[in-house]
This record gives structure tokens, sequence and C-alpha cells, in this order.
């Protein structure tokens, strides 16, 4: 949709559709240029709305021929939709049938049916299916589906669709089909077909009540050798899923499809999966430690929908949290049950929740910022989010804490029970737990609760202590707030679940607990102690929410050295040093790390009780963005020489410790992606890196030289890549050669190239040099701009994830930034979208930065053919 035709959509204006589809039956000739689609359907009238005429969603599309039971029958067009108003009276469903023709090759907003490398493609979600043919377009429509595929055979030997394969055969001309049947009904959104060249690994498995059923992992020959991870991590989500929460595989055949153009990471479709190569294709020469895990969840996440999402559907594109929180919550917990020890599952509890800090925070404080359950949108493909996905996921996850673990699986079964096949609302699933677990917190605050589903913005939990020596009496008043947001002024309380406990001066635990916090302003009183305690304050971040409270240096190193939860044992590192960032880019001053923070951090290296994983996350210095957020008006520029500065006095200073890091933790052995393993792996690559920081402050070329040989001799990629990015990240002149020797041994693996992009369009900037890198970049051979991947792989790289370098005074970086959005626009409304969110808080920028921004982003929204994702985008930055 092009300006014009925008509409902003309001949740509150839901109404139920005025026709039901029963039944499709879609029958596709596909060819690139012109994709035959007829499409049969069975329709009735909804009794409980008022009679209208019957609007069709379509975009893009060719219309040959409408029928109705068979005959003839007149239409119109009006924005974009199919009106019928002529149709049979009374309740009695009719046969509807509708033949269109589309141009999948010419399709580069990769909605719809595409084509990507010879191969047919599709994506529905959100409201892609009507660019495939005219349909009620909307997630609270569901029908049973059969597809028929014919296509040429020598060209396209695999196809495939959702369900279970009926028949198949030859035809004439070299050309061949096949029939596929879903036994389940479903919203057009979860729609899907494949054809092309395609090989598959295949597993066989077994369920707990004794069904066999066929995995699938369908990829382009020659990378079959990649997708052993993947079919391990669909089985392991298999296993889990029908343990943990008693939810079985339901198809006779579950697949997976990898494609290397596609926007977002998968796609769920019912039993048909289609997924960006990054999140399939892994050996452990081409992919990270990073990479793996990520396989692991991300596969996870997608058949985890198979229940939440699929079986149990969104209502309306404003529920989208109810299968997007929820199942990013199953696949958090999937992959900590999978991590096994509890130090293991504390790392990636701290790696969701820089996550959540580092982006959603800031998109809380921004101009998009909305509720997990948003009132309004112009554009639902903005509002695919991390509010959406991963505050949504802290939501539930407050639900499990408030009625336990048991208790949670107990309400997830009853919301199986009572809306199995249906779609439903955030509502519905709330009440669910709540009347599972009736005598909980949960159930008798569930009206405040839900607060947290309608109230935008990050609450704040201020603390406040007192000690009475006298009488032994220490005092908690914890006080909750929330900043004004577009829209919402004023904040109800929210319920806020805060576990805490309390640590004598010699870190000993005195008690611990869980409070909940539903009123504006709360005292716990805590009486019988000698000394006053250290408060060890939202742990395991029991919630989502900004701690307030003014811990001193000695309370910090207290808790860093002895607090029995993990996450605040990290968090204490994260406010020792973001503290002293603060302050080095408050006053101007140069960057001097004090003794106390250096042996602290020694400590932490140095301590065999504490495992590789947990030292690399608590000796990673905060993120610059989120240092940025924790000041009023930002130079990006002096934050980002303040980190560097810190990160090379830790270098310096810990310079024996890090080469005992690098030794005492290099693998030799087979490589093995487990927890442990790449622990040690990531702890010497940052052991690594310091160790060339300082080697540039030295002027010593001994341990970049020992990089680019353990770059050269490497067994896995994540070694390699770690040794590469030292040499980047430091600048030595080493880094030049292992560039050019990375690219020709990997020049034809499109998924390491990404790698090799990204690497330099994030480097540290060192006197506005990468600006010129980046441009460099898109001239390359194999940069192409229509792949998602690869324009993230720099594009993103640089505007969105290097504030230091595309913040410059000359406002070069916006400059560049506004043309991509525009150029991007005109090809891909998705990912231009995406790109136009690194200006967000371009309102907390210092000048000149603040009004050069300003001006690049009227620049984008002064076009006139803007796509409504971008012009949504660009229109709330600027709003006042």
């Amino acid at each position: 949709m092009r300006e014009g035709t925008s509409k902003v959509i309001y949740r509150a204006d839901y109404q139920p559709p005025a026709f039901w589809i029963d039944s499709v039956e879609l029958c596709f000739d596909l060819d690139p240029a012109k994709t035959r689609v007829l499409n049969r359907m069975r329709v009735r009238r909804n009794p409980e709305v008022m009679p209208q005429a019957l609007r069709l969603d379509g975009e893009e599309l060719n219309l040959a021929r409408v029928l109705v039971d068979g005959q003839g029958t007149s239409f119109k067009m009006e924005e974009g939709q199919l009106v019928l108003e002529h149709l049979p009276d009374g309740n009695a469903p009719f046969e509807l049938e509708i033949f269109t023709t589309c141009a999948p090759a010419k399709n580069t907003k990769l909605m719809g049916l595409y084509v990507s490398n010879d191969s047919f493609f599709t994506q529905c979600e959100a409201e892609g299916f009507r660019r495939i043919t005219y349909f009620l377009d909307r997630p609270d429509v569901m029908a049973s589906y059969t597809v028929t595929l014919r296509a040429d055979k020598r060209r396209y030997p695999v196809l495939l669709s959702n369900g279970n394969l009926v028949e198949h055969g030859d035809l004439d001309d070299g050309r061949h089909f096949a029939k596929w049947v879903d036994p389940f009904r479903k919203p057009c959104y979860l729609f899907a077909l494949v054809a092309g060249k395609l090989v598959a690994r295949e597993q066989r498995v077994t369920s707990r009540s004794g069904k066999d059923h066929l995995l699938q992992v369908f990829v382009r020959p020659g990378d079959l050798d990649k997708t052993e991870h993947a079919m391990n991590s669909l089985m392991a989500s298999v296993a889990w899923d029908e343990s943990r929460f008693g939810l079985p595989l339901d198809l006779e055949r579950f697949m997976i499809v990898a494609t290397s153009d596609f926007n977002m990471g998968a796609m769920e479709n019912k039993g048909l999966n289609i997924f960006n190569t990054k999140y399939v294709l892994a050996n452990q020469a081409t992919a990270t430690d990073t990479d793996y895990a990520n396989i692991e969840s991300v596969v996870g996440h997608e058949y985890f929908h198979n229940w939440t999402g699929n079986r149990v559907t969104c209502r309306d594109w404003f529920q989208l949290s109810l299968k997007e929180g929820l199942t990013v919550f199953r696949d958090q917990e999937f992959s900590q049950d999978l991590a096994g020890d509890p130090s293991a599952r504390a790392v990636k509890r701290i790696e969701d929740v820089r996550v959540l800090r580092t982006a959603q925070f800031p998109e809380d404080a921004g101009p998009m910022a909305h509720p997990v359950r948003p009132d309004q949108y112009l554009e639902i493909n903005n509002f695919y989010t991390v509010t959406v996905y991963e505050k949504g996921a802290e939501v539930v996850r407050m639900m499990q804490t408030l009625v336990g673990r048991e208790g949670f699986a107990r309400g997830l079964t009853l919301y199986f029970q009572r809306h199995d096949g249906q779609a439903v609302t955030c509502d519905d699933f709330a009440q669910a737990i709540a009347d599972a677990n009736p005598d909980s917190q949960f159930a008798q605050r569930l009206g405040q609760f839900k607060r947290w589903y309608s109230q935008a913005g990050t609450p704040r939990v201020r603390v406040q202590t007192n000690f009475d020596p006298v009488s032994g009496i220490y005092s908690l008043t914890l006080s909750q707030s929330c900043p004004s947001t577009p829209g919402q002024a004023e904040k109800l309380p929210f319920v806020i679940p805060i576990a805490l406990g309390l640590l004598d001066g010699s870190g000993r635990e005195l008690t611990s607990g869980m409070h909940v916090l539903t009123e504006a302003s709360e005292t716990l009183t805590f009486p019988g102690y000698a000394e006053e305690p250290v408060p060890s304050i939202l742990r395991g971040f029991s919630a989502p929410v900004v701690l307030e409270y003014d811990y001193s240096d000695r309370q910090l190193l207290t808790l860093l050295a002895n607090d029995s939860d993990p996450f605040n044992r990290w968090e204490a590192a994260q406010r020792l040093a973001t503290g002293r960032a603060l302050a080095f880019v408050r006053s101007q001053e140069p960057v001097r790390l004090d003794a106390p923070y250096i042996e602290a951090m020694r400590s932490v290296l140095r301590d065999p009780a504490l495992d590789a994983a947990f030292k690399d996350l608590v000796l990673t210095l905060p993120a610059e963005t989120y240092i940025a957020e924790q000041i009023e008006v930002v130079d990006p520029q002096r934050i980002h020489l303040v980190r560097e500065a810190m990160r090379e006095q830790i270098a310096t200073a810990l310079l024996p410790d890090w080469e005992w890091a690098y030794e005492a933790h290099k693998e030799s052995g087979a490589y093995r992606p487990d927890p442990v393993s790449s622990g040690r792996r990531a702890l010497t690559g940052l052991a690594l890196t310091h160790l060339c920081l300082a080697a540039r402050a030295s002027r010593d070329a001994v341990w970049p030289g020992k990089a680019y040989q353990r770059f050269k001799d490497a067994s896995n990629m994540t070694d390699r890549f770690n040794a590469l990015a030292a040499l980047v990240t430091s600048g030595h002149e080493l880094a030049t050669p292992a560039l050019q020797r990375f690219h020709a041994i990997f020049k034809d693996e499109a998924l390491v190239l990404d790698k090799w992009f990204a690497l330099q369009a994030g480097a540290p900037d060192r006197g506005g040099n990468v600006l010129p890198i980046v441009r460099q970049l898109m001239q390359h051979p194999d940069f192409n701009i229509r792949n998602p991947n690869r324009a993230r792989s720099v594009i993103f790289s640089y505007c969105s994830a290097n504030p230091g370098a595309f913040h410059r005074s000359d406002a070069a970086g916006y400059v560049f930034w506004s043309d991509r959005v525009i150029e991007l626009d005109a090809m891909n409304p998705q990912v231009a979208a995406r790109l136009a969110r690194a200006l967000d808080r371009w309102k907390k920028l210092a000048e000149p930065q603040r009004s050069a921004a300003r001006e690049a982003i009227a620049r984008v929204a002064a076009k006139p053919d803007l796509s409504n994702d971008v012009r949504e985008v660009v229109s709330r930055a600027l709003a006042d």
C-alpha cells in the first residue's frame, strides 16, 4: 500500500468477519514470470454479523475469473479489495472460485510467493497471502486447505506444502504434480509452498504415544553437510515439548526448508517451516558457537509455534504477543533446560536480558514505544518488535514466577483444552493461567497484572534503604513509576515480582525470598541484624524493570564476589563498569580506571570456581547503546572513545592474566558446541582481543602475530573468527592480509561472507575510517542489497550497531542512512523500515548530530511514494 491508501487500524474497532471460509482448494501452475493460481473456497455468511458485501484482500494480482457456484458474477475493486455484493442469501455455504496470476520473479518484497535462487518460496505472515490470491487475509478466518502444485519436473523436482502428501505423479510436457492436505484448520498466514531443486536430511522419530513421524530438513544441494545440528535441534525440540508440556507432534511429517532470501529469521507455517539459511546451516568450519546456539533456539521457537501459534492462533494482529511472547519464553526455557547445569542456565538468562536491555528498553523510551498488546498500527510489519517478542516473553515469565513451574504447566494445559483450534486473545491466555491457579497472587491480581499488556514503557523501581543499628531493623522501601510514552501520559501501578536477598558484609547470605510489588510504594522490614546488610535486588531479573538503587562500590564488590545469584553477580560488574563510564563521559576527564575495579576484574578472571562463559560475560563491558540510554544528552563518539579507552586499560592492566586465561582455556580436542566448550572458546576469544589491544598500546607485535597464526591454524570457525576479530578490533596491520585470506577461503560461503562484511562495517571507528570502508564494501562484487542478510551485514552493522562510527559530526553517516532507507524502500519495505529505526533515539543526541539527524529523517519523510512501513517509522520519529 502506498500513500493515499494509508489507514490506521485500531484494536478497539475489531469486528468479527462477515463471512467464514470453511475450506480452500488451491491449484498452482508454477512459473517464475507468470504463476497461475486457481482458488476454490467454501464460503458462508457469519450469522452473528449483519449481512454485507464480501471484501477480499488482494495485492499485485491479475484477476482473470470470478465464479459463484459455477456461475459468473459481478464484482468491483475498492481500495485494493475485491468486492462481491450479489451473493446467495442465507447461511448455507457456497463455492467461490477465483483465478488469478502473479509474477513471483518480480517480487522483491519477499512477501507472498517469490523466487530465490531459482526456487519458489512463500512468506504470508502477516499479510502476504493477499499477494497470492484474493482472500479474507486475517488471522481469525481459519480453514482447511488442500493444495495441488504443478511445475516443470527438471527445474522443480521437489514440491512441498502444508500437511500430508496424499498424491503425486508425472504430467505431460515434462511436468509433475504433488497434492498436499493439511488435516488442521489454519489461518492463511500459516500457508506455505516450496518448489525447487532441494535435498533433504531425514530422520524418523517415535513419540511417547508410539506414533512414528518423519522429520525433514531441505536445503540446496551442496549444503546437506551443514544440516546435522538443525536436525538434532528439531529432534530435541520435539522431545522437550512433549516432556515439559505434554505437547506431541501432531503431523505425519514435519519439514524445515532453508532459503538465503528471507526477511525474517524463520516462519512457523504449519508443518512446513521456512527458514533463513542463517538459522539452519552449520558445521564447525563455517559456523560459530553463537550460530549453533541461535540455530537451536530458532528451530525450537518455530517448532514450539506448532501449538502456541498454530493450534491456537491470534484473533487479530494486536494479539501478536499471544503467540510470539509465549513462544519466545518457551524457546528460552528450552535452551536453559538443554544447557543443563545452573551456571550454563544463568549464562543463557544473562544473554536474554542483555538483548532486552540494549534493544527493548530503548524502544520503550523512543517514538515507536507501544504496549506488548498495541492499540493501533498503520503497518503491522512494524510491530514485529522486541517489545512484542522479548518483553512479551518476560510477561509470560512473570506469570510462571507467580504461579510456579507446575502451575504454569497446568495453565497451559487448560489453555489448550479451552481454545485448541481457535483464534483467541492475550486475555484468554492470562485467564487460563489464572483459572488453573485460583489461589495464586497472579489470579488474585489478574486485572492489575494485565497492565503489562496495555501500558507501554519500562517501569522503574526505586529502592531506598534504612538501617537502625539500635533496633537492628533494616528496611527496604520499594517505589514504582513508569515514564510517559506516546499516547500514554499516566501509568497505573504494575504487578512486579521482585526476587531479593540480603548479604552480610562478608558476603554470607542472610535471607532470600520473593516480594510482589503492587502498590506505588511499599516498605519491607527485616529485624534482628547487627550490621547493615547488602541488598541483592531483582535476582534473576525477575521483572523487566529498571532498578534504581544507589549501590556503593563496596556493596557492588561484595555482590560481585559473593552473591549466590549469578545474574546479580554479573549485574554488579555491569554497574561498576557503567558507573565509571558515565563519570568519564560526563566529566570529559581522561579515562583512568581505579585499582579496586581492576582488582575485581582480575579476581573474576582468576576465580577457579567460575566457569569460562560467565567470566566472558562479566568481563565484557556494557554496550555503547546501553551506556547511551543512561544519559539525557548523548555524544556517541565520546561514549565510544571512553569505552575503547576502558577496554585498553583493562587489557594492559591485566596483561599477565589475559595471557594465563588464553593459554589455560584453549580447546585442543574435537570441536563440540556444548556450553562448557563454547564458554572456553568465548573466554579465549575475549582474552585474545584484549591481548591485541594491549599490544596496540605498547606497539608490541607478539600477540598480533600469535593471533594471525591462530587465525590460520584454527580448526573451527569460532576460533578463526575470534582471531580475525581481535586483529580488526585492535586495528593491527595484520588485519588486512587476514581479511583477504578469510575472503579467499570462504568466498563461496554466503553466510560466512556475511560475517566478513559485518566485521568490517562494525569495526571501531578510528578517525572516521569506517564509513569509507562501508561504501567500498557496497561496491564489492559479493555485495547484493536485494539480499536481506547481505544488506544487514553491511548497512545495519554500520547504521544500527556501530554508533561511534555512524553518528559522525559531519552528518555523512545520516546522509548515507537516508539514501539507503529510500533505496531499500523501493524494493523491500520491511527491511527499509527496520533500517529506518536506527535513528529512533535522535532526540537524545547532542548537537550538531541532533539537528543533522532530524534533517535526514525529514528528507526520508518528504518522499511522496514511501511505503506505509517506512512512513509510520519516520512520522512517529518526527512527532513531538
